[in-house]
Protein backbone atom coordinates (compact mmCIF):
# COMPACT_ATOMS: atom_id res chain seq x y z
CA UNK A 1 0.00 0.00 0.00
CA UNK A 2 1.27 3.72 -0.61
CA UNK A 3 2.78 6.20 1.92
CA UNK A 4 0.09 7.93 4.55
CA UNK A 5 -1.56 10.69 3.60
CA UNK A 6 -0.76 12.85 6.34
CA UNK A 7 -2.57 15.62 7.40
CA UNK A 8 -2.05 18.69 9.49
CA UNK A 9 -5.67 20.06 11.28
CA UNK A 10 -6.18 23.44 12.33
CA UNK A 11 -8.98 24.19 14.02
CA UNK A 12 -10.75 21.64 16.93
CA UNK A 13 -14.21 22.96 16.95
CA UNK A 14 -17.13 21.00 16.30
CA UNK A 15 -16.02 19.89 12.75
CA UNK A 16 -12.63 19.74 13.40
CA UNK A 17 -13.63 17.19 16.32
CA UNK A 18 -16.02 15.43 13.60
CA UNK A 19 -12.64 14.83 11.37
CA UNK A 20 -10.35 13.40 14.12
CA UNK A 21 -13.50 11.09 14.92
CA UNK A 22 -13.67 9.68 11.39
CA UNK A 23 -10.13 9.33 10.78
CA UNK A 24 -10.08 7.65 14.24
CA UNK A 25 -13.17 5.25 13.70
CA UNK A 26 -12.73 4.59 9.93
CA UNK A 27 -9.30 4.13 9.67
CA UNK A 28 -9.48 1.00 7.11
CA UNK A 29 -12.64 1.93 5.35
CA UNK A 30 -10.94 5.24 4.60
CA UNK A 31 -7.74 3.34 3.56
CA UNK A 32 -9.93 0.91 1.36
CA UNK A 33 -11.38 3.74 -0.52
CA UNK A 34 -8.40 5.86 -1.23
CA UNK A 35 -5.90 3.24 -1.68
CA UNK A 36 -3.61 4.19 0.79
CA UNK A 37 -3.60 5.66 4.79
CA UNK A 38 -4.85 8.81 6.23
CA UNK A 39 -3.55 10.10 8.90
CA UNK A 40 -3.29 13.11 11.27
CA UNK A 41 0.00 14.29 11.99
CA UNK A 42 -0.35 17.19 13.93
CA UNK A 43 -3.17 19.88 14.96
CA UNK A 44 -3.74 23.28 15.70
CA UNK A 45 -6.54 25.08 18.06
CA UNK A 46 -6.48 27.85 20.30
CA UNK A 47 -6.57 26.03 23.61
CA UNK A 48 -4.48 22.56 24.68
CA UNK A 49 -5.90 22.17 27.74
CA UNK A 50 -10.36 21.73 26.60
CA UNK A 51 -11.55 18.22 26.80
CA UNK A 52 -13.15 17.90 22.92
CA UNK A 53 -13.95 14.20 23.68
CA UNK A 54 -11.52 12.52 21.48
CA UNK A 55 -7.50 11.29 22.07
CA UNK A 56 -5.18 14.20 20.87
CA UNK A 57 -2.24 12.94 22.73
CA UNK A 58 -0.50 11.24 19.69
CA UNK A 59 -0.72 14.14 17.32
CA UNK A 60 1.56 16.86 17.20
CA UNK A 61 0.52 20.74 18.65
CA UNK A 62 0.81 23.89 17.34
CA UNK A 63 -0.27 26.68 19.12
CA UNK A 64 -0.08 29.10 15.48
CA UNK A 65 -2.11 27.63 12.42
CA UNK A 66 0.36 28.77 10.24
CA UNK A 67 3.35 27.15 11.44
CA UNK A 68 0.95 23.87 11.45
CA UNK A 69 0.70 24.45 7.89
CA UNK A 70 4.30 24.60 7.17
CA UNK A 71 5.60 21.54 8.84
CA UNK A 72 7.39 19.08 6.83
CA UNK A 73 5.65 16.25 8.11
CA UNK A 74 1.83 17.29 6.92
CA UNK A 75 0.98 16.56 2.90
CA UNK A 76 -3.10 18.40 3.43
CA UNK A 77 -3.86 21.13 5.59
CA UNK A 78 -7.54 21.24 6.49
CA UNK A 79 -8.44 24.97 7.13
CA UNK A 80 -11.40 24.71 10.23
CA UNK A 81 -10.56 28.05 12.11
CA UNK A 82 -13.30 29.66 9.82
CA UNK A 83 -13.08 33.33 9.34
CA UNK A 84 -13.04 35.43 6.14
CA UNK A 85 -9.01 36.97 6.67
CA UNK A 86 -6.68 36.92 9.55
CA UNK A 87 -5.49 33.64 11.05
CA UNK A 88 -7.32 31.20 8.40
CA UNK A 89 -6.05 33.20 5.25
CA UNK A 90 -2.17 33.86 6.64
CA UNK A 91 -1.93 30.02 7.70
CA UNK A 92 -4.25 28.84 3.80
CA UNK A 93 -1.34 31.01 2.34
CA UNK A 94 1.45 29.54 4.46
CA UNK A 95 0.64 26.23 3.61
CA UNK A 96 0.08 26.52 -0.43
CA UNK A 97 4.05 28.35 -0.54
CA UNK A 98 5.00 25.24 1.65
CA UNK A 99 4.05 23.04 -1.09
CA UNK A 100 0.63 21.62 0.86
CA UNK A 101 -2.63 21.07 -0.42
CA UNK A 102 -5.77 22.63 1.26
CA UNK A 103 -9.31 21.40 2.00
CA UNK A 104 -10.99 24.01 4.18
CA UNK A 105 -14.87 24.80 5.08
CA UNK A 106 -14.13 28.57 5.03
CA UNK A 107 -16.93 29.85 2.84
CA UNK A 108 -16.81 33.31 3.94
CA UNK A 109 -12.74 33.47 3.38
CA UNK A 110 -13.30 31.66 -0.67
CA UNK A 111 -16.19 34.02 -1.54
CA UNK A 112 -14.32 37.30 -0.61
CA UNK A 113 -10.64 35.75 -1.34
CA UNK A 114 -11.41 32.87 -3.63
CA UNK A 115 -9.61 34.10 -6.81
CA UNK A 116 -6.71 34.84 -5.42
CA UNK A 117 -5.98 31.72 -3.36
CA UNK A 118 -6.87 29.86 -6.66
CA UNK A 119 -4.51 31.18 -8.41
CA UNK A 120 -2.06 30.88 -5.73
CA UNK A 121 -2.81 27.49 -5.87
CA UNK A 122 -2.66 26.31 -8.96
CA UNK A 123 0.55 28.73 -9.55
CA UNK A 124 2.28 26.07 -7.54
CA UNK A 125 0.57 23.18 -9.00
CA UNK A 126 -1.35 22.75 -5.74
CA UNK A 127 -5.09 22.50 -4.65
CA UNK A 128 -8.11 24.16 -3.03
CA UNK A 129 -11.41 21.83 -2.04
CA UNK A 130 -14.19 22.94 -0.08
CA UNK A 131 -16.98 20.57 -0.30
CA UNK A 132 -17.87 21.41 3.34
CA UNK A 133 -18.03 25.23 2.93
CA UNK A 134 -21.34 24.91 1.29
CA UNK A 135 -24.77 22.98 2.26
CA UNK A 136 -22.95 20.72 4.44
CA UNK A 137 -23.02 17.13 4.13
CA UNK A 138 -24.58 17.71 0.40
CA UNK A 139 -22.28 16.77 -2.46
CA UNK A 140 -23.13 19.93 -4.40
CA UNK A 141 -19.41 20.93 -5.50
CA UNK A 142 -18.74 17.78 -6.83
CA UNK A 143 -22.16 17.94 -8.41
CA UNK A 144 -21.52 21.12 -10.31
CA UNK A 145 -17.74 20.23 -11.17
CA UNK A 146 -17.97 16.64 -11.75
CA UNK A 147 -21.71 15.29 -12.39
CA UNK A 148 -22.34 18.53 -14.74
CA UNK A 149 -19.32 18.98 -16.11
CA UNK A 150 -20.54 18.10 -19.68
CA UNK A 151 -23.55 20.54 -19.12
CA UNK A 152 -23.87 24.47 -19.50
CA UNK A 153 -25.65 25.64 -16.16
CA UNK A 154 -28.81 27.65 -16.50
CA UNK A 155 -29.43 28.23 -13.05
CA UNK A 156 -28.73 27.22 -9.11
CA UNK A 157 -30.72 27.64 -6.46
CA UNK A 158 -31.79 26.63 -3.32
CA UNK A 159 -32.34 26.93 0.30
CA UNK A 160 -29.05 27.05 1.95
CA UNK A 161 -29.20 28.19 5.55
CA UNK A 162 -30.74 25.92 7.48
CA UNK A 163 -31.58 28.46 10.72
CA UNK A 164 -33.23 30.42 8.23
CA UNK A 165 -35.45 27.60 7.41
CA UNK A 166 -36.17 26.41 10.92
CA UNK A 167 -37.32 30.18 11.63
CA UNK A 168 -39.28 30.09 8.65
CA UNK A 169 -41.01 26.66 8.77
CA UNK A 170 -41.53 26.78 13.01
CA UNK A 171 -43.45 30.46 12.09
CA UNK A 172 -45.78 28.39 9.84
CA UNK A 173 -46.02 25.33 11.87
CA UNK A 174 -46.80 27.01 14.99
CA UNK A 175 -47.94 30.07 14.49
CA UNK A 176 -45.33 32.08 15.85
CA UNK A 177 -44.01 35.62 15.24
CA UNK A 178 -40.76 35.89 13.80
CA UNK A 179 -39.30 37.31 16.42
CA UNK A 180 -40.35 34.15 18.98
CA UNK A 181 -39.05 32.26 16.43
CA UNK A 182 -35.59 33.53 15.91
CA UNK A 183 -35.74 33.26 19.96
CA UNK A 184 -36.21 30.06 19.81
CA UNK A 185 -33.64 28.99 17.38
CA UNK A 186 -31.50 31.35 19.75
CA UNK A 187 -32.09 29.09 22.38
CA UNK A 188 -31.11 25.96 20.69
CA UNK A 189 -27.95 27.01 19.53
CA UNK A 190 -28.81 27.62 15.64
CA UNK A 191 -28.07 31.25 15.58
CA UNK A 192 -24.07 32.49 14.73
CA UNK A 193 -22.68 34.86 17.25
CA UNK A 194 -23.34 37.30 15.07
CA UNK A 195 -26.92 36.41 14.03
CA UNK A 196 -26.73 38.66 11.20
CA UNK A 197 -24.51 36.33 9.05
CA UNK A 198 -27.55 33.86 9.42
CA UNK A 199 -30.93 35.92 9.27
CA UNK A 200 -29.61 38.65 7.05
CA UNK A 201 -28.77 35.89 4.33
CA UNK A 202 -24.82 36.84 4.61
CA UNK A 203 -23.53 33.11 5.13
CA UNK A 204 -26.18 31.89 2.18
CA UNK A 205 -24.70 34.23 0.17
CA UNK A 206 -21.37 33.12 0.60
CA UNK A 207 -22.08 29.86 -0.64
CA UNK A 208 -24.05 31.66 -3.69
CA UNK A 209 -21.23 33.47 -5.06
CA UNK A 210 -18.92 29.59 -4.45
CA UNK A 211 -21.51 27.90 -6.41
CA UNK A 212 -22.02 30.61 -9.21
CA UNK A 213 -18.26 31.24 -10.07
CA UNK A 214 -18.19 26.43 -10.64
CA UNK A 215 -21.41 26.85 -12.40
CA UNK A 216 -20.76 29.61 -14.83
CA UNK A 217 -16.87 29.82 -14.89
CA UNK A 218 -17.02 33.03 -13.46
CA UNK A 219 -14.92 34.84 -10.42
CA UNK A 220 -16.03 34.64 -7.05
CA UNK A 221 -17.99 38.01 -6.50
CA UNK A 222 -19.70 37.91 -3.19
CA UNK A 223 -19.89 42.21 -3.44
CA UNK A 224 -22.06 41.73 -6.65
CA UNK A 225 -24.64 39.36 -4.51
CA UNK A 226 -28.09 41.10 -3.47
CA UNK A 227 -28.48 40.51 0.05
CA UNK A 228 -31.95 40.97 1.75
CA UNK A 229 -32.76 39.03 4.80
CA UNK A 230 -35.86 37.62 6.27
CA UNK A 231 -36.33 39.68 9.34
CA UNK A 232 -39.30 41.80 7.65
CA UNK A 233 -41.17 38.53 7.41
CA UNK A 234 -44.18 38.18 9.38
CA UNK A 235 -46.26 35.47 10.05
CA UNK A 236 -49.64 37.06 8.02
CA UNK A 237 -47.25 37.20 5.49
CA UNK A 238 -46.47 33.25 5.84
CA UNK A 239 -50.44 32.77 6.32
CA UNK A 240 -51.09 34.48 3.39
CA UNK A 241 -48.75 32.98 1.20
CA UNK A 242 -49.94 29.53 2.87
CA UNK A 243 -53.29 30.33 1.57
CA UNK A 244 -52.30 31.17 -2.21
CA UNK A 245 -50.30 27.76 -2.02
CA UNK A 246 -47.31 29.57 -1.41
CA UNK A 247 -44.53 29.20 1.26
CA UNK A 248 -41.62 31.48 1.94
CA UNK A 249 -38.36 30.59 2.13
CA UNK A 250 -35.14 32.58 1.95
CA UNK A 251 -33.64 31.34 -1.39
CA UNK A 252 -30.40 31.86 -3.56
CA UNK A 253 -30.65 31.77 -7.01
CA UNK A 254 -27.73 32.49 -9.99
CA UNK A 255 -28.22 32.90 -13.22
CA UNK A 256 -26.34 34.34 -16.34
CA UNK A 257 -28.45 36.34 -18.46
CA UNK A 258 -27.90 38.66 -21.45
CA UNK A 259 -27.54 41.40 -18.82
CA UNK A 260 -25.22 39.38 -16.83
CA UNK A 261 -24.43 37.39 -13.64
CA UNK A 262 -27.73 37.70 -11.57
CA UNK A 263 -27.19 36.74 -7.65
CA UNK A 264 -29.76 37.09 -5.44
CA UNK A 265 -30.24 35.45 -1.70
CA UNK A 266 -34.02 36.91 -0.32
CA UNK A 267 -37.12 35.75 0.43
CA UNK A 268 -39.29 34.23 -1.90
CA UNK A 269 -42.68 32.60 -2.51
CA UNK A 270 -42.29 29.39 -3.58
CA UNK A 271 -45.26 26.59 -4.78
CA UNK A 272 -46.11 24.43 -1.28
CA UNK A 273 -46.05 21.11 -3.69
CA UNK A 274 -42.33 21.82 -4.65
CA UNK A 275 -39.37 20.30 -3.63
CA UNK A 276 -38.19 23.32 -2.13
CA UNK A 277 -41.55 24.22 -1.08
CA UNK A 278 -41.52 20.46 0.94
CA UNK A 279 -38.29 21.17 2.91
CA UNK A 280 -38.69 21.45 6.88
CA UNK A 281 -36.44 22.76 9.52
CA UNK A 282 -33.22 22.82 9.13
CA UNK A 283 -32.51 20.84 5.91
CA UNK A 284 -30.77 22.29 3.19
CA UNK A 285 -31.80 21.81 -0.83
CA UNK A 286 -29.99 23.09 -3.62
CA UNK A 287 -31.29 22.67 -7.32
CA UNK A 288 -29.17 22.65 -10.28
CA UNK A 289 -30.42 22.80 -13.95
CA UNK A 290 -28.42 21.54 -17.02
CA UNK A 291 -28.95 22.06 -20.04
CA UNK A 292 -28.56 17.99 -21.25
CA UNK A 293 -29.49 16.77 -17.10
CA UNK A 294 -32.44 19.15 -16.56
CA UNK A 295 -33.22 19.19 -13.29
CA UNK A 296 -31.17 18.05 -10.58
CA UNK A 297 -32.66 18.73 -6.79
CA UNK A 298 -30.08 17.53 -3.76
CA UNK A 299 -31.45 17.35 0.14
CA UNK A 300 -29.85 16.85 3.21
CA UNK A 301 -27.83 18.07 6.40
CA UNK A 302 -26.48 21.35 5.65
CA UNK A 303 -24.67 21.84 8.97
CA UNK A 304 -23.74 19.63 11.93
CA UNK A 305 -20.60 17.87 12.80
CA UNK A 306 -21.02 14.11 11.07
CA UNK A 307 -22.05 15.67 7.64
CA UNK A 308 -19.55 18.65 8.05
CA UNK A 309 -16.98 16.59 8.42
CA UNK A 310 -17.59 14.08 5.99
CA UNK A 311 -17.47 16.63 3.39
CA UNK A 312 -14.42 17.65 4.60
CA UNK A 313 -13.46 13.82 4.13
CA UNK A 314 -14.23 13.49 0.77
CA UNK A 315 -12.42 16.09 -0.64
CA UNK A 316 -9.10 14.28 1.00
CA UNK A 317 -9.78 11.19 0.17
CA UNK A 318 -10.19 12.86 -3.56
CA UNK A 319 -6.53 13.97 -2.71
CA UNK A 320 -5.27 10.68 -1.50
CA UNK A 321 -6.81 9.18 -4.65
CA UNK A 322 -4.85 11.01 -6.68
CA UNK A 323 -7.78 13.38 -8.05
CA UNK A 324 -6.70 16.84 -8.74
CA UNK A 325 -9.21 19.79 -9.91
CA UNK A 326 -8.56 23.29 -9.91
CA UNK A 327 -10.27 25.33 -7.58
CA UNK A 328 -13.41 26.62 -8.90
CA UNK A 329 -13.95 23.62 -11.89
CA UNK A 330 -11.87 25.20 -14.60
CA UNK A 331 -8.02 27.01 -14.15
CA UNK A 332 -8.80 30.24 -11.95
CA UNK A 333 -6.80 32.59 -14.41
CA UNK A 334 -9.35 31.43 -17.44
CA UNK A 335 -12.37 32.58 -14.83
CA UNK A 336 -13.66 35.73 -16.40
CA UNK A 337 -15.73 38.52 -14.37
CA UNK A 338 -18.86 38.76 -14.77
CA UNK A 339 -20.51 41.76 -14.92
CA UNK A 340 -23.25 42.19 -11.98
CA UNK A 341 -26.87 42.82 -12.60
CA UNK A 342 -29.91 42.84 -10.98
CA UNK A 343 -32.78 40.36 -11.19
CA UNK A 344 -34.32 40.99 -15.07
CA UNK A 345 -36.27 37.92 -15.53
CA UNK A 346 -39.55 38.90 -14.95
CA UNK A 347 -41.78 37.20 -12.08
CA UNK A 348 -45.06 37.39 -10.47
CA UNK A 349 -44.40 39.75 -6.85
CA UNK A 350 -46.26 39.11 -3.92
CA UNK A 351 -47.03 43.26 -1.88
CA UNK A 352 -48.16 43.57 1.31
CA UNK A 353 -48.68 46.81 2.87
CA UNK A 354 -51.10 49.41 5.12
CA UNK A 355 -53.06 52.15 3.32
CA UNK A 356 -55.05 54.88 4.92
CA UNK A 357 -58.42 54.01 5.58
CA UNK A 358 -60.24 56.91 2.79
CA UNK A 359 -61.52 56.40 -0.05
CA UNK A 360 -59.58 56.52 -3.26
CA UNK A 361 -56.87 55.15 -1.63
CA UNK A 362 -56.72 51.95 -3.01
CA UNK A 363 -57.14 53.00 -6.95
CA UNK A 364 -54.15 55.37 -6.06
CA UNK A 365 -52.26 52.50 -5.51
CA UNK A 366 -53.05 50.55 -8.47
CA UNK A 367 -52.79 53.88 -10.75
CA UNK A 368 -49.02 53.53 -9.33
CA UNK A 369 -48.73 49.99 -10.68
CA UNK A 370 -50.24 50.68 -13.95
CA UNK A 371 -48.02 53.77 -14.63
CA UNK A 372 -44.99 51.35 -13.99
CA UNK A 373 -46.58 48.63 -16.12
CA UNK A 374 -47.47 46.38 -13.67
CA UNK A 375 -50.71 44.74 -13.69
CA UNK A 376 -52.63 43.16 -10.68
CA UNK A 377 -53.32 39.42 -10.15
CA UNK A 378 -55.05 39.35 -7.13
CA UNK A 379 -56.02 42.10 -4.47
CA UNK A 380 -57.30 41.51 -0.93
CA UNK A 381 -57.81 44.06 1.78
CA UNK A 382 -58.17 42.25 5.19
CA UNK A 383 -58.81 42.84 8.88
CA UNK A 384 -59.20 46.90 9.19
CA UNK A 385 -57.74 48.91 11.82
CA UNK A 386 -59.12 52.10 13.18
CA UNK A 387 -57.72 54.01 10.52
CA UNK A 388 -55.56 51.91 8.51
CA UNK A 389 -56.36 49.06 5.78
CA UNK A 390 -54.13 46.50 5.36
CA UNK A 391 -53.43 45.40 1.53
CA UNK A 392 -52.25 42.52 -0.13
CA UNK A 393 -51.51 42.48 -3.90
CA UNK A 394 -49.93 39.88 -6.46
CA UNK A 395 -49.12 40.93 -9.43
CA UNK A 396 -48.70 39.28 -12.79
CA UNK A 397 -45.00 38.92 -14.12
CA UNK A 398 -42.87 41.94 -13.95
CA UNK A 399 -39.40 43.12 -13.33
CA UNK A 400 -38.14 44.06 -9.86
CA UNK A 401 -37.31 47.36 -11.55
CA UNK A 402 -40.72 48.10 -12.34
CA UNK A 403 -41.85 47.01 -9.33
CA UNK A 404 -39.53 49.54 -7.49
CA UNK A 405 -40.51 52.40 -9.76
CA UNK A 406 -43.80 51.55 -8.57
CA UNK A 407 -43.15 51.80 -4.84
CA UNK A 408 -41.49 55.05 -5.13
CA UNK A 409 -44.77 56.27 -6.56
CA UNK A 410 -46.61 54.47 -3.87
CA UNK A 411 -44.71 56.98 -1.61
CA UNK A 412 -46.11 59.98 -3.48
CA UNK A 413 -49.09 59.17 -3.08
CA UNK A 414 -50.07 60.14 0.58
CA UNK A 415 -52.11 56.86 1.56
CA UNK A 416 -49.23 54.53 2.89
CA UNK A 417 -49.05 54.08 6.09
CA UNK A 418 -46.18 51.57 6.56
CA UNK A 419 -42.99 50.74 3.69
CA UNK A 420 -44.59 47.72 1.44
CA UNK A 421 -42.95 44.32 1.51
CA UNK A 422 -42.21 42.85 -1.98
CA UNK A 423 -41.33 39.44 -1.90
CA UNK A 424 -40.66 37.92 -5.19
CA UNK A 425 -42.29 34.52 -6.67
CA UNK A 426 -40.00 32.06 -8.06
CA UNK A 427 -41.06 29.70 -10.57
CA UNK A 428 -39.38 26.54 -9.62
Amino acid sequence: MSEPLRLGVAGLGTVGVGVVKIIQQKANLLAERSGRPIEITAVSARSRDKDRGVPLDAYGWEDDPAALARRDDIDVFVELVGGDDGPAKQAIEAALAAGKDVVTANKALLAHHGQRLAELAEDAGHVIRFEAAVAGGIPVIKALTEGLAGNDVERVLGVMNGTCNYILTRMENAGLSYEDAFAEADGLGYLEADPTLDVGGIDAGHKLALLAAIAFGTQPDFDAVELEGIGSITIEDIRQAADMGYRIKLLGVAQLTGRGLEQRMSPCLVPAISPLGQLEGGTNMVVLEGDHAGQIVLRGAGAGQGPTASAVMSDVIDIARGTRLSTFGQPARGLRKARPARAAVPAPYYLRMELVDKPGALAKIAAQLGEAGISIDRMRQYGHEATTAPVLIVTHRTTRAALDEAIRGFETTGVLASTPVAIRIEEV
